[in-house]
């Protein structure tokens, strides 16, 4: 955990959402970094949950200082946050950071903690087991269950709150070692439409974006990830792959005004790669 609340000073902000803060879940990297710094862009207070080594948290440290310098409010937590004990533990410390006219607008669910084993290998590979599955559940797709509820509980959301999670083409597609990252994207696209619906009274909006193959440290742990980009580029029309900008940019187009009325589906931002 790294904040103090006194650290925080009034600053000129040059984007349109002042006194609005944006929670990213495992926003240290990849789509999760990339929205964190567009928002920061935009004048969002930025929140960041993650996870991360020793060795990392310096390469992730230049990252966070470019979203100060934005002249935003910024807080990180190097916290397991698909943990039910700690977000209860999170809430709390995020209730003591906002000004009490201050509330949570944006909260996006960039969480990459998921098993990457075959379910069956004849090579002597291990296989999935069922643990296996629980845990990459429970991390990719009942926390953002768990973290809605929480805000809510705590009263923290704002009355037009945007929620918004990445999906993957794996939600259809079956692909060698990802059998339970598959399972919880199409688990996390089920959660996001039943928030619409269900927290709709508070105003809530829930989408997911599914993005295409982006080159992203995830994307590198996939088994097979080389193939999957030489798969993506030859599909793509664009000729190129999805770039975390490409997504970003997608996430603030769903915290405007104008798509206030877009909610409980997904959006796909691949340049057209899934149409092949």
């Amino acid at each position: 955990m790294e904040y103090r609340k006194d650290d925080f000073k009034a600053s000129s902000i040059r984007g349109t959402k002042q006194g609005t803060w944006a929670i990213i879940l495992g926003g240290s990297s990849g789509l999760g970094m990339a929205t964190a710094k567009k928002l920061a862009l935009k004048g969002f207070h930025i929140i960041i949950i993650h996870r991360d080594r020793k060795l990392d948290l310096q390469r992730i440290k230049e990252d966070f200082e470019e979203i100060t310098l934005t002249g935003v409010k910024f807080a990180n937590f190097n916290v397991d946050g698909t943990k039910i004990e700690k977000i209860g533990t999170l809430t709390e410390q995020i209730r003591e950071l906002l000004l009490p006219q201050e509330r949570i607008s944006v909260l996006v669910h960039s969480i990459a903690k998921g098993s990457l084993k075959p379910m069956f290998s004849n090579s002597g590979q291990m296989e999935l087991n069922r643990q296996d599955f629980e845990i990459t559940m429970e991390a990719m797709a009942v926390s953002l269950f768990d973290w809605t509820k929480a805000l809510v509980q705590a009263g923290l959301f704002s009355d037009d709150a945007r929620i918004m999670a990445f999906t993957s083409e794996g939600n259809t597609r079956a692909w060698k070692n990802y059998a339970a990252v598959s399972a919880a994207k199409v688990a996390l696209e089920a959660l996001t439409r039943n928030i619409a619906l269900e927290y709709a009274p508070l105003g809530i909006k829930a989408n997911c974006i599914q993005a295409g193959v982006t080159d992203t440290v995830s994307l590198n742990r996939i088994p097979g990830s080389d193939f999957l980009k030489k798969n993506a580029l030859k599909r793509n029309p664009q000729g190129r792959l999805t770039t975390p900008e490409d997504v970003a940019n997608v996430v603030y187009l769903l915290t405007t005004d104008e798509a206030k009325w877009i909610t409980g589906t997904v959006i796909k931002v691949d340049g057209g790669e899934s149409l092949r």
